[in-house]
């Protein structure tokens, strides 16, 4: 049993270092496959209202990665839960941009396993507040 979420915590990693390559490699293809495209997909980008379902979640992947904007992700304070089917990570993105100030932004992403591994369903990221 312990094997098992070994691996099931190894794939959720790998499904969620997936989604910050093609954030950062601005590929709105690979970005695509780490979701699951159906009605339940939610995503709160820093600063925007909940976007529901993948139409509008997609959309604003589209409008994100075409923005001319390069974006390095340094990730950090990964915690992976497994539960049946359902997994999450709780991380820090440590976002280092050329053009301007970086910052910190919490997240959490769900995934559900599908037959083809783990499909982001929800994201949600906040800034953080800079100290100081």
């Amino acid at each position: 049993m312990l094997a098992r979420v070994q691996v099931d915590v190894d794939s959720v990693l790998a499904a969620n270092r997936a989604f910050y390559a093609a954030f950062e490699a601005r590929d709105l293809d690979a970005m695509a496959t780490v979701w699951e495209r159906s009605e339940r997909t939610v995503c709160t980008h820093p600063g925007w209202s909940t976007l529901h379902g993948w139409g509008p979640v997609g959309a604003s992947w589209a409008a994100l990665l075409s923005n001319g904007q390069r974006l390095q992700f340094i990730v950090t304070n990964e915690r992976v839960s497994v539960e049946g089917d359902v997994a999450w990570v709780a991380c820090d993105e440590n976002l280092l941009a050329p053009e301007g100030p970086g910052g910190t932004v919490a997240a959490l992403n769900v995934f559900s396993r599908h037959d083809d591994g783990w499909l982001l369903v929800a994201h949600h990221g906040s800034p953080v507040a800079r100290s100081g």
